[in-house]
């Protein structure tokens, strides 16, 4: 069946949602650089709270109209879950950089391609061909790789810290596909912006340290250019296809590798560069054969 978008058209709308991908991911790792920064000087909520504020000031016009509509919802459970699995993705991001090089930690953060699929086999029910399970095997090799296992067989325990947001990003990202059946966008947004920040500014009567300027701006620039990359980021989904856009979020390691080296004197270890190439890899190989079950209409 012939498309209904002109292929000239088509090539330029790819074209674009690749070049808005590639500003995203841009935006996404200099935060994380910036939240390396802030980290030394305050306490990961303080940071995810200042963030969530300026995200939901960033929703609040497009919410004006209906946000008490948007706390409406029939699967308050699943809401939950969804909202447990972003705190656990966000709060240990930022604890993440924090205690690893900056490529270390965005390179481990990659293990959600793979606890994502397999969540999506045991609670979504999506049929996992033989060729998917040889592929999240491979990349989890990989994820042992970069946590570098002593000769003892002793894996720093820090390394460990990305692999639980690896963990919750899978959980909201699975729990978002469930929800997004039934809830609208505009619900899912309210819900995050509002549960995350209570959550993270509640512990803060313990935790509040008072920013000075310096610190005040940077964590607001945190939040702005978090709120900037997810817009950017949603609109190069809408251009470009899916599949090709996905393959673009590994430029956060280029992007990380070049932050770390001038920012705070960083050169990723044989153990990190290995390590990145199995789990790009094998994750290029789960969305090259998704797209083929989706072309063709059967599992794989």
């Amino acid at each position: 069946m012939a498309s209904n978008v002109p292929a000239a058209n088509y090539s330029v709308n790819n074209l674009r949602g690749l070049l808005l991908a590639l500003l995203s991911t841009a935006l996404f790792t200099i935060v994380a650089a910036m939240s390396k920064i802030a980290v030394e000087d305050y306490h990961v909520l303080e940071i995810l709270f200042f963030r969530q504020f300026v995200i939901f000031l960033s929703c609040v016009p497009s919410l004006r109209q209906s946000f008490f509509v948007s706390l409406k919802t029939q699967r308050p459970k699943m809401h939950l879950l969804r909202l447990v699995g972003a705190f656990l993705s966000l709060s240990c991001g930022i604890w993440a950089v924090s205690v690893l090089p900056l490529t270390t930690a965005l390179t481990l953060g990659f293990a959600q391609v793979f606890f994502t699929a397999l969540l999506a086999l045991f609670f979504l029910k999506e049929a996992v061909g033989k060729h998917r399970i040889g592929a999240v095997i491979v990349g989890f090799i990989g994820v042992i790789i970069v946590m570098r296992p002593g000769v003892e067989g002793i894996i720093d325990l820090n390394a460990l810290i990305p692999i639980l947001a690896a963990i919750g990003t899978a959980i909201a990202f699975t729990s978002v596909r469930s929800l997004s059946q039934t809830e609208s966008t505009t619900t899912l947004l309210v819900y995050q912006a509002i549960a995350l920040g209570v959550v993270a500014g509640v512990p803060l009567f313990w935790f509040w340290q008072t920013p000075d300027l310096a610190g005040t701006l940077l964590m607001l620039a945190i939040g702005l250019v978090s709120a900037v990359g997810s817009w950017v980021s949603i609109q190069s989904l809408r251009l470009g296809e899916a599949s090709v856009i996905s393959n673009i979020q590994y430029m956060k390691l280029i992007y990380g590798a070049i932050l770390g080296y001038f920012l705070f004197n960083e050169i990723p270890d044989i153990y990190t560069i290995v390590g990145a190439a199995i789990i790009i890899a094998s994750s290029i190989y789960i969305y090259r054969r998704e797209a083929l079950r989706k072309k063709e209409g059967r599992n794989v």
